[in-house]
């Protein structure tokens, strides 16, 4: 099992979760729908000078689900190469 992140810009989040929902139907995820922050190139910060913001998607997903999940990024990263999105993933265990 992996724990994946998914940050990126706001203006994608339809973007990635149509996706997996698409394609990887039984995946189930949380949300952080507004979060602010720094990156290498530019800040998100939802103000007038920093005016974008990002949202970040929790997943725990079975082992033959991640090459999956990292093709459906790469998918969505090719698709808007200057949004920022970022995956990344942990092994994990439940308990």
């Amino acid at each position: 099992m992996y724990r994946v992140e998914i940050i990126s810009n706001k203006s994608v989040e339809e973007d990635i979760t149509d996706t997996i929902d698409t394609y990887l139907p039984q995946v189930l995820y949380t949300t952080i729908p507004l979060v602010y922050g720094k990156g290498r190139d530019d800040r998100k910060m939802g103000t007038s000078t920093w005016p974008e913001t990002n949202f970040v998607l929790v997943s725990y997903i079975e082992d033959n689900d991640y090459d999956r999940m990292k093709e459906i990024v790469r998918a969505v990263k090719e698709r808007f190469p200057r949004e920022g999105i970022k995956m990344f993933a942990v092994k994990t265990e439940e308990l």
